[in-house]
């Protein structure tokens, strides 16, 4: 169980490395197309667009065979969406097929934690797989833009093999080479993850059923008084957090004045605090204490605002490490409530693939919203205002909502029941 748990460590942060380090060479490509700002956002926006218009169908794909195959096909798709880049595709549909393995990629990667280990390690688990995922996020976002740099891409494209043109004369293509090389690592350690022997039998193939069939489980999650929180935290939470990066990307460029490689570092700096939120909660939270933290998410709203206060790098890489650890702190047990209650109630793939709907629906709306807002030319200081309002004011909604909940009969006696 150890050695099976650590691989799929291993091929989840080499996965999601390459996503998030693709992503700043996708960025640095619109960047060199001298694209408009209001079109960087829409590059997320294609990403997160599969996990909506497949969350029907993943699910059942997900248990409809052992995890570890479908995370290593997953793969496989991704890098058939780099290799569309080399052919000169726009970066919006070669990431949109990234987009399309990560989908696919997700229940699968979530789902086996669930068939692997007992709901009352599902904290600490989330917990390695949060922390691990955030610190892809930090290296991707700190490699992307260091790859497309004048240093590394210089080194990169020395190279050069005797008696072979490669073909690979820019500093994308360069970059490319090695997000490629990390998702073949990645599916290496997709083949080397173990079978957990859990069998969900035939899995419904007809598309109109498929439908039906995720509708009612989405309805069924949002039904459940602790399901409906949880889900309700995660989905804002992704939602934020993505559009929290483009926004910390332009202002560190508008009101810092770094450059787009020092940006990149800026990012991965959020990121930082979300590690280290996510250990702190995996190691202080238990899965029946789970919903204390959702004032935390209030503070990480109202803390997000004082960014228009700030003009020194100095005061803001501090102030983006405390949004990063509010963040992660309370994400974590969220995360793993969400992960039990889905698993109770249906099974672990189509429990995620609610989840990933829900939630990279949110983010569609957000970085759209963000990217009319950039489209409208408004302030970046109004926007960064109108973001922590929202985010604050939401969880606290949430929060009354859960005391309403409570007020009706003890929902939290219910963590830990088993599998209906």
């Amino acid at each position: 169980m150890k050695r099976g748990f650590y691989t799929i460590m291993a091929a989840q942060f080499f996965s999601s490395l390459a996503d998030n380090a693709l992503l700043f060479v996708a960025i640095d490509l619109l960047v060199t197309m001298k694209s408009p700002a209001w079109i960087t956002p829409l590059l997320k926006l294609s990403f997160t667009l599969f996990y909506v218009l497949l969350a029907a169908f993943v699910g059942a794909f997900a248990d409809s065979m052992p995890k570890g195959k479908v995370m290593f096909i997953s793969n496989l798709i991704k890098v058939a969406g780099c290799l569309l880049i080399f052919a000169d595709v726009h970066p919006l549909l070669a990431y949109a097929l990234v987009g399309f393995g990560a989908a696919v990629y997700s229940p699968a990667k979530y789902g086996i934690l669930t068939e692997l280990l007992p709901a009352e390690k599902l904290v600490a688990a989330n917990g390695w797989v949060e922390g691990l995922t955030v610190l892809s996020i930090i290296f991707g976002t700190v490699l992307g833009g260091k790859l497309v740099g004048a240093q590394v891409s210089g080194f990169l494209l020395s190279f050069d093999l005797p008696f072979f043109d490669t073909g690979i004369d820019t500093a994308p293509e360069a970059a490319l080479c090695v997000v490629v090389a990390i998702y073949a690592l990645a599916a290496l350690f997709n083949t080397r993850i173990p079978d957990t022997g859990c069998v969900y039998g035939h899995q419904e193939r007809n598309p109109i059923k498929l439908i039906g069939e995720f509708s009612n489980c989405v309805t069924l999650l949002w039904k459940d008084k602790l399901g409906q929180i949880s889900l309700a935290v995660t989905t804002l939470f992704w939602g934020a957090a993505q559009t929290l990066q483009f926004i910390v990307l332009e202002w560190a460029n508008r009101t810092l004045h770094l450059s787009y490689e020092q940006s990149t570092s800026l990012v991965g700096v959020v990121a930082i605090g979300v590690a280290l939120g996510a250990v702190l909660s995996a190691r202080f939270i238990a899965l029946r204490k789970s919903l204390a933290v959702i004032p935390m998410g209030i503070a990480m709203g109202v803390i997000v605002m004082s960014m228009t206060l700030v003009t020194s790098v100095k005061v803001a890489y501090p102030l983006l490490i405390l949004v990063g650890l509010l963040g992660g702190f309370f994400l974590v047990p969220m995360n793993a409530l969400l992960q039990h209650r889905g698993h109770v109630l249906m099974s672990a793939g189509h429990s995620i693939a609610v989840q990933n709907f829900n939630e990279n629906l949110s983010i569609l709306t957000m970085l759209a919203v963000y990217s009319l807002m950039l489209r409208a030319h408004l302030n970046l200081d109004v926007i960064i205002v109108l973001f922590g309002l929202f985010l604050a004011g939401t969880m606290l909604f949430i929060l009354r909502k859960h005391q309403a909940n409570q007020r009706e009969f003890d929902s939290v006696a219910l963590i830990g029941e088993a599998k209906h």
